[in-house]
């Protein structure tokens, strides 16, 4: 999951670098890129009228495909980019990825995406360390919190940053870490 509004970005170059390593180790990859689909940014889903549209019904199928989802998205203000956002609430809907069950305050559900586990690979113009201990990791408690509701056993991450400050020897370096992290993890 290309998680990055704009066709070109450090972003993306991250995301091939772990897709290549991913299909060296004789996994299958299949990519999902915001930048090429559109997504309602207002109300989600019509609960009253709940047909999808084709291209989130493909995302939905490579939800459904896969047993490791890898986000790869920049943090902006301390959060996903809003076309990121609007995949999220549009793709993971309930009936597709949960089910509440009758309830009086509807605090139990079905998950519907069981097994699958999860990497997030975020970059960011602060520091790392930063953002996990001063900032407390906002984005990652979000995603692991909606994913594990949905059914995820496992969601971990990966900060680049400062990428701002960052050369090109360390954006080498970045990259050749996420080649071999996709080496590793598609075995």
């Amino acid at each position: 999951m290309i998680g990055h509004p704009e066709k070109e970005s450090y972003v993306k170059v991250l995301a091939n670098a772990y897709k290549k390593g991913t299909e060296t180790s004789g996994s299958e990859v299949r990519i999902i890129d915001i930048s090429e689909y559109e997504f309602n940014t207002g109300a989600p889903f019509d609960f009253g009228n709940p047909e999808i549209s084709d291209q989130i019904n493909i995302c939905q199928k490579y939800v459904l495909w896969a047993d490791h989802i890898v986000w790869f998205f920049p943090l902006w203000w301390a959060d996903v980019p809003a076309r990121l956002k609007a995949f999220f609430e549009n793709v993971f809907v309930s009936g597709f990825a949960f089910k509440y069950k009758e309830s009086k305050y509807n605090v139990k559900w079905d998950k519907y995406l069981t097994d699958k586990t999860s990497r997030l690979f975020v970059t960011m113009d602060s520091p790392p360390w930063y953002y996990k201990y001063f900032v407390k990791e906002p984005v990652f408690k979000m995603m692991r919190y909606n994913l594990k509701f949905c059914g995820f056993r496992r969601v971990r991450r990966t900060y680049f940053g400062s990428v701002v400050v960052s050369d090109e020897n360390k954006r080498k370096k970045w990259i050749r870490k996420a080649e071999q992290m996709g080496l590793k993890e598609g075995r």
